[in-house]
């Protein structure tokens, strides 16, 4: 949720947002795993179990708005070991702020935050079309072997391309020992 300069993001799950800060990538959600230690940690306090990274052996994810039908996983009146509350993160917008990428597991599972802001500003750069970006991403996760559900959304903050990244270059000052100086001309000379 955007409202004025202030972006609200609410996850339960394994889908994942992220926002472009001049380039940078900022996670706005985390993964819901259960073998997460907080995660783990709600999980046995209410009765529950991971199981080789699975919430009681069935689920690949510890807090999701589905999964209802799995019997045990939900139980409304005691609290079952799947949470539907989701985690909440705020970040105040800046004009540096690119856009927002919001995708579903399966393109987490073949892009890291920062590699996905970095394929999304260049598609932009080169072409400026937000549909057509998405569009690519889920292309190149399928490229990348995805092979779970590939869904994503982009919201962009301004009207123009992301511009380019100029990283400043700090001058180094470098220097050699006496001794290494010494090694170096020996190794010259021969």
């Amino acid at each position: 949720m955007i409202f004025g300069r202030s972006l609200l993001v609410a996850n339960a799950g394994d889908c994942r947002a992220v926002v472009s800060r001049r380039g940078l990538a900022i996670e706005m959600s985390k993964d819901h795993r259960p073998c997460c230690v907080t995660e783990r940690t709600r999980i046995e306090s209410v009765g529950g179990f991971v199981d080789d990274g699975y919430l009681n052996g069935q689920l690949g994810v510890s807090r999701a708005l589905g999964n209802w039908h799995i019997k045990g996983l939900k139980e409304v009146k005691k609290g079952g070991p799947l949470s539907a509350e989701p985690e909440l993160k705020l970040l105040t917008l800046t004009k540096e702020d690119e856009f927002l990428i919001i995708g579903s597991d399966g393109i987490w599972d073949v892009f890291r935050s920062q590699n996905a802001v970095d394929f999304a500003r260049r598609r932009l750069q080169e072409h400026n079309n937000v549909k057509r970006c998405c569009k690519e991403i889920v292309d190149e996760a399928k490229k990348r072997g995805a092979i779970d559900n590939l869904t994503v959304v982009m919201v962009c903050f301004h009207s123009e391309p992301p511009p380019p990244v100029v990283f400043q270059r700090s001058r180094i000052r470098k220097s050699i020992s006496a001794e290494g100086l010494a090694n170096l001309r020996s190794l010259l000379e021969d």
